[in-house]
């Protein structure tokens, strides 16, 4: 009996659905927790994919492009580093639309990287060994919609595993600022 009524509960809810595909696009200030690094800014862009399930409530799956990083001095040289990792992630967000143009999100994200730069004076370096090779994080946010089929987001992706940094336990974090559009 418990199974017919899931089957039911997950056909209604497909048919019963609306969607909507989308592109963001922005910038991102991000670090790694349990240092004393700066932040880097960075870009992401992507697409998402927006089921409506009722007024109240949405599921949002996307991929993007994100660029994560931070900026310090090494203490001995004295030079900046800039390091710069580019992840393609998948964010899966829940929805809440508690006003009709404003609505909150959270979710979980799983980052795969594809590339790494360390630029210092003289010395530049792109292997991805000294870092793990996935990221998992929690994203929390705040969306405004807007005339037309734009949007406004503000979120924060929370790192929940270590990138392992030359074996340093340190996290990403970022606060994201986007526009985007539904089509």
């Amino acid at each position: 009996m418990r199974k017919i009524l899931i089957l039911f509960f997950v056909i209604g809810f497909y048919f019963s659905a609306e969607a909507q595909f989308g592109v963001r696009a922005g910038l991102s200030s991000s670090n790694f927790s349990n240092t004393n690094f700066n932040a880097n800014v960075g870009i992401h862009v992507g697409g998402y994919y927006t089921i409506l399930a009722s007024e109240f409530f949405s599921v949002e799956p996307g991929i993007q492009f994100s660029q994560k990083g931070f900026e310090t001095i090494d203490p001995p040289t004295s030079n900046e580093v800039d390091e710069r990792l580019n992840y393609v992630e998948v964010p899966v967000l829940v929805r809440l639309n508690f006003i009709p143009a404003v609505n909150v999100f959270a979710g979980p994200q799983f980052g795969a990287l594809v590339s790494r730069k360390r630029t210092e004076e003289g010395n530049n370096q792109t292997s991805t060994e000294p870092v793990k090779g996935y990221d998992i994080s929690g994203v929390v946010g705040l969306q405004a919609l807007l005339p037309r089929g734009f949007n406004l987001q503000v979120s924060y992706d929370l790192g929940l595993t270590s990138v392992n940094y030359f074996g340093q336990d340190a996290k990403n974090q970022a606060l994201k600022l986007s526009i985007a559009y539904d089509f």
